[in-house]
């Protein structure tokens, strides 16, 4: 993967700024050209009126506009800050399928965990995983809580041999080759499993001149295999956990739980999805 395109998603929520921040970083480092693609929750709910309604529609689309004009200038400052030209794309149409449609134009997009604390960084139900799942690009979604200090520095790579996760892991290529460390973890559900999958991956890494380490973990009664990812995040003080996304039927990872929704709940660094 090149990254010459970059999509950062950008809504009206406090967290845009730091996404275009961290988008900003990355277009300066890959030489690469920025979309700020705004798109928001469109789900209105209106009151029941007995008179009056049309004051009202007018209002919201008032504040609609407001808002969007706000975030274009703050987005178009940031890039001219930051001494880099930005495009800004403020599209009509449904959420999920317009935001789908504007990734596949894109080399790598920048995303954001859903903050269940601000409305505002809402947009549809699922937003996240639905873009990541049918854009076929890859995707760093970045943790609302907390701030990004250090970025692919320390690296966790989630494997367990999937197609989802060898996808990933090409993916990040390009922005783990100057990681100081590459640790490849494999969640081991039975002691006689072995851990030859995580060697031959550090082997293919190697060949493309990037170092690795294997820290596998067994599973644990009780403990979700998210969970486990996660604690081995915080031991090794990770800035970048790079993992496939929704292994399995993503509605069975829906109803039962799975590593996909697990991290996208409860991550604390930037995380690296493709699907």
């Amino acid at each position: 993967m090149t990254c010459k395109t970059l999509l950062v998603h950008l809504d009206d929520s406090p967290h845009s700024a730091a996404r275009t921040d961290f988008a900003l970083d990355l277009a300066r480092q890959y030489g690469a050209h920025l979309i700020g693609l705004y798109v928001v929750c469109q789900e209105l709910t209106r009151p029941i009126f007995l008179h009056a309604e049309g004051t009202w529609v007018t209002a919201s689309e008032r504040r609609r506009n407001a808002n969007r004009e706000d975030a274009q200038a703050r987005f178009l400052s940031a890039g001219e800050r930051a001494g880099l030209g930005v495009e800004w794309r403020a599209p009509v149409g449904p959420t999920v399928e317009t935001a789908i449609l504007h990734a596949r134009h894109a080399d790598l997009l920048i995303l954001g965990q859903y903050d269940p604390r601000e409305s505002s960084s809402y947009v549809s139900l699922h937003f996240v995983e639905d873009v990541v799942m049918s854009s076929g690009r890859p995707a760093i979604v970045l943790p609302c809580a907390g701030t990004v200090r250090s970025f692919a520095q320390r690296v966790l790579i989630a494997w367990d041999g999937s197609r989802e996760c060898a996808r990933s892991v090409a993916d990040a290529l390009p922005v783990i080759k100057a990681a100081k460390f590459v640790t490849v973890m494999t969640v081991q559900r039975h002691p006689s499993g072995g851990g030859s999958a995580s060697h031959e991956l550090v082997a293919w890494l190697g060949r493309h001149g990037i170092e690795a380490s294997v820290a596998d973990a067994a599973a644990m009664d009780g403990v979700s295999t998210g969970a486990v990812v996660l604690n081995m995040v915080a031991d090794l003080h990770i800035d970048l956990l790079v993992m496939g996304a929704y292994g399995h039927p993503r509605i069975q990872e829906r109803l039962l739980g799975g590593v996909t929704q697990t991290v996208l709940q409860s991550m604390t660094v930037p995380a690296l999805m493709s699907h």
